[in-house]
C-alpha cells in the first residue's frame, strides 16, 4: 500500500474485520482481542493470565492468523531450559575459541512474533536473558549484539511468582489479561457450539493482512512516518497525566485499605510515553488523524489489567473524576491557554533573543489561542518590544488568570514558578 493512496478508514476497516473474525471464534474475548491489536499496532507485548483449559494458546494462534508472511516463534518454557531455547543453540566452533555466540536462525530473534506458554516456567536466568530481547529488540549475550525482529509476544501463564526478575519481565509486558474461566450458561453453550464447529482449530480469517502493511501502521503510529501523522493535542496529554496520577493514587489507596501495603503501585515514566503511542493507535483504529479528549478512557487497556473489575473501575473512576472537574467549567479551554502560554516560556528559553520582538508577533509565529494572543494585544499591544516590557506582560498575564478548577489552579502555579525561572535565564543573555 502506497504512502499516496494510504486510507486510514480502510486501514481501521482492516482491523476491525480482523478482531470480529477472531470474537467470532473465540466468545467473550473482546476486551483481551482489543487488548491484543494495540499491542500489535503500537509493537508491544501481552500477557495471558488464566488457569488451564481457558484457550490462551488458542487466542495467542487465532490472533497470529490475522497476518501473512509473518514468522511465528512457539515455546512451552520450563525450568530446565537455557536461553539457547530462546535465541537459538550456541556455535559449536566459537565456543572452542571461549566465545558464547547464538545461531540464531529460526529463533525468536528472528521471529516477527513470538508465543511464550506458561512463562514463569523459566527459570531466572532465562527470563533475565530475555529482558533485553522483549525491551531493546536485541539478542545482548557477552559479546553477541543482534538486532531482533521481534514485534510483538503474547505470554500466557497459570500463575504470578514474584521477584526481582518477574517483576522486571511483567513491566515489558505492558498490556495484561487474566481470562476467568466462562460460567454463564449461555456463554458455555456458545463456547461448546464454536468447539464443535471448528474442533478447537484455528480458522484462517478470510482477508489477511500482510506483515508489511501492521509494520507500515506500527510506523504511522510511533512517528515514524513522514506521510501520515496522528496528532496529539497538548490538553489531552495533559489531561492523560493527571488521570494517570489520579489512577496511581487510587491504587494505592486500595492496596493501603485492604493489604497495608504503603505506595506499591507505580506508573514508570517509560509506560506514561507509551501510552502516547496506546492513544494514537486508539485514533487509529478509528479512522483519526488526531486524538480525542475521551480516547483517555480507552487507556484503562494499557494501565488496567483487562478482567480485573477493580482495576477497570479505578481507572475509570480516575478518568470521569478529571474529565468533571475540567468539563463543569471551563476547564478545557482554560488548559488550552495556559498550555500555549507554556509554548511561549519553550520558545524563549530556546531563544532567549524572541523575548526583543513584540509579544504579539511571537504569539502569532506560534499559532497560539486567540484568547491569549488577544489579552497580550489588548493589554499591551502600544507598548514598546522593550524586554521589561515583555516580562511584565508575561507576568501579568498569570497575575490576572483565574483558574476554573483545581486541576488549572495547579498548572497556573507551576506556571508562575517556570516563567520566574525563564526570564531569569533570558536576561543573562
Amino acid at each position: 500500500m502506497s504512502a499516496v493512496h494510504f486510507s486510514l478508514e480502510q486501514a481501521a476497516l482492516r482491523i476491525r474485520k480482523a478482531m470480529t473474525t477472531i470474537s467470532s471464534r473465540l466468545i467473550n474475548r473482546e476486551g483481551v482481542i482489543h487488548q491484543a491489536f494495540l499491542a500489535l499496532l503500537t509493537g508491544e507485548h501481552l500477557l495471558l493470565q488464566s488457569r488451564t483449559g481457558t484457550g490462551k494458546s488458542l487466542l495467542a494462534e487465532q490472533i497470529f492468523s490475522c497476518f501473512t508472511d509473518a514468522r511465528i516463534f512457539k515455546v512451552q518454557a520450563s525450568k530446565e531450559q537455557q536461553p539457547d531455547t530462546f535465541f537459538g543453540g550456541l556455535d559449536i566452533e566459537q565456543l572452542k575459541t571461549g566465545r558464547i555466540m547464538h545461531n540464531t536462525v529460526g529463533s525468536l530473534v528472528e521471529s516477527e512474533f513470538g508465543f511464550i506458554d506458561e512463562i514463569f516456567d523459566a527459570n531466572d536466568f532465562t527470563l533475565r536473558a530475555l529482558l533485553s530481547l522483549l525491551n531493546e529488540r536485541a539478542l545482548i549475550r557477552g559479546v553477541q549484539y543482534v538486532q531482533a525482529d521481534t514485534h510483538t509476544v503474547i505470554a500466557a501463564t497459570n500463575y504470578l511468582r514474584v521477584n526481582e526478575v518477574t517483576e522486571a519481565i511483567l513491566d515489558r509486558f505492558l498490556y495484561k489479561a487474566v481470562i476467568l474461566p466462562d460460567k454463564q450458561p449461555l456463554l458455555q453453550y456458545r463456547i461448546a457450539q464454536r468447539y464443535i464447529e471448528h474442533e478447537g482449530k484455528v480458522i484462517l480469517p478470510a482477508e489477511r493482512v500482510p506483515l508489511a502493511e501492521l509494520l507500515q501502521w506500527h510506523r504511522i503510529i510511533t512517528g515514524d512516518y513522514d506521510s501520515l501523522t496522528i496528532h496529539i493535542p497538548n490538553d489531552v496529554v495533559y489531561s492523560m497525566n493527571l488521570v494517570i496520577r489520579q489512577y496511581e493514587y487510587a491504587r494505592n489507596r486500595a492496596l493501603k485499605e485492604v493489604q497495608g501495603i504503603q505506595n506499591d503501585f507505580y506508573v514508570s515514566p517509560r509506560t506514561q510515553a507509551k501510552a502516547l503511542d496506546a492513544l494514537r493507535a486508539i485514533a487509529f483504529m478509528n479512522a483519526r488523524s488526531e486524538v480525542q479528549i475521551h480516547d483517555i478512557q480507552a487507556l484503562s487497556a494499557l494501565f488496567a489489567t483487562s478482567g480485573v473489575e477493580q482495576e477497570q473501575e479505578a481507572f475509570n473512576k480516575a478518568w470521569s473524576g478529571v474529565h468533571k472537574s475540567l468539563s463543569v467549567s471551563n476547564g478545557f479551554d482554560q488548559l488550552r491557554v495556559l498550555l500555549d502560554y507554556d509554548d511561549v516560556l519553550t520558545t524563549i528559553r530556546t531563544n532567549p533573543s524572541a523575548l526583543r520582538q513584540p509579544l504579539h508577533t511571537l504569539l502569532d509565529s506560534l499559532s497560539v489561542r486567540r484568547s491569549l494572543a488577544e489579552w497580550f494585544k489588548d493589554i499591551f499591544g502600544n507598548q514598546d518590544a522593550t524586554i521589561e516590557n515583555n516580562q511584565r506582560a508575561l507576568r501579568q498575564f498569570l497575575h490576572d488568570f483565574v483558574p476554573a478548577c483545581d486541576e488549572v489552579r495547579e498548572l497556573k502555579q507551576g506556571l508562575e514558578k517556570e516563567v520566574e525561572h525563564v526570564l531569569a535565564l533570558a536576561s543573562k543573555e
